[in-house]
């Protein structure tokens, strides 16, 4: 029964950190996609794309849904593509066009601050955080001026981009917490797909003159979001948190900030200043504080 238990948790681990691996590349697949087409026209390819090829999984896990699931199917469907749909729709249009004015491993590492807003926002929520949460968003405001804040005593244009997605994603995030329970994770993921989807194809061609030999030219940035960031890593995710507890996975998760920047050195060419990689240094012992347990949440679970 130990070895089994051992066995599970090894694959966990293993799944959690190839989805933030394959979260981590992204932002360089994303940042080369912005060379060839806009904002809208990416965004809007890689979630449609995505959002069908995560069909067949709906149909698969349909058989493991819970009778309350299966009861408040239909509308809350509707409602919860659309409240997600939109928020991540906002995130990545902000995100991208972020990632057009910094590198990747930058944009990686302002992005992982919703680790740090999530807790905060929760407040609004009525959900209490520890002092190790307040500790860490101390280090990651430190870093955050580090990494973002000029000689000049100024936000960069991408930086600002960067951090206003970095809220979206955080009440994505919570958004996610609430309508999961109560509906087919999978099947979740797949309908905000789809809206945030339609919403950027909409945007893209009133705002947008896409060029067919632009989007040929983008094949490979746009397939890689749709299928493995958008797909393939979301279904390891959730194979991966089912046995392991969330602060501990939210912790692998996050590398996904370290892999960014590694991928872009080495698949970019991209460089940070001394200053940067001490912004960084700060923000990922924030990361790291914000997800360890607090002692008295471990007595609780242990009572």
């Amino acid at each position: 029964m130990y070895k089994d238990q051992q066995a599970t948790k090894i694959k966990s681990i293993i799944l959690l950190a190839l989805a933030a691996i394959i979260w981590g590349v992204s932002f360089v697949a994303q940042s080369d996609g912005m060379n060839y087409v806009d904002v809208f026209t990416f965004n809007s390819l890689r979630f449609i794309i995505g959002g069908f090829v995560m069909l067949p999984f709906t149909r698969l896990l349909n058989k493991n849904e819970t009778n309350m699931q299966k009861n408040n199917s239909g509308s809350l469907d509707l409602l919860s593509g659309i409240c997600c749909g939109v928020i991540l729709f906002i995130g990545c249009s902000l995100q991208l066009t972020g990632i057009k004015y910094t590198t990747a491993g930058k944009a990686g590492f302002i992005t992982a601050l919703y680790i740090i807003l999530v807790p905060i926002f929760g407040l609004f929520l009525k959900k209490r955080v520890g002092m190790r949460v307040w500790l860490g968003v101390a280090f990651a405001v430190g870093g955050l001026y580090l990494l973002c804040i000029t000689e000049a005593f100024m936000l960069g244009t991408g930086d600002i981009y960067l951090l206003g997605g970095a809220i979206a994603f955080s009440v994505h995030i919570l958004l996610i917490d609430y309508f999961a329970s109560k509906m087919n994770a999978v099947k979740l993921a797949c309908y905000q797909f789809i809206v945030a989807g339609v919403i950027s194809f909409i945007f893209m061609l009133v705002w947008e003159k896409p060029l067919f030999a632009n989007i040929l030219a983008a094949w490979f940035p746009i397939l890689y979001a749709a299928l493995l960031s958008s797909g393939v890593a979301f279904v390891f995710q959730i194979i991966g948190q089912r046995n392991m507890n969330p602060s501990a996975a939210s912790l692998i998760l996050s590398f996904e900030a370290v892999v960014s920047v590694i991928a872009g050195f080495l698949l970019l060419g991209e460089k940070l200043s001394v200053r940067e990689i001490a912004g960084c240094v700060l923000m990922f012992v924030a990361i790291i504080l914000a997800q360890l347990p607090e002692k008295g949440a471990e007595k609780n679970k242990a009572n």
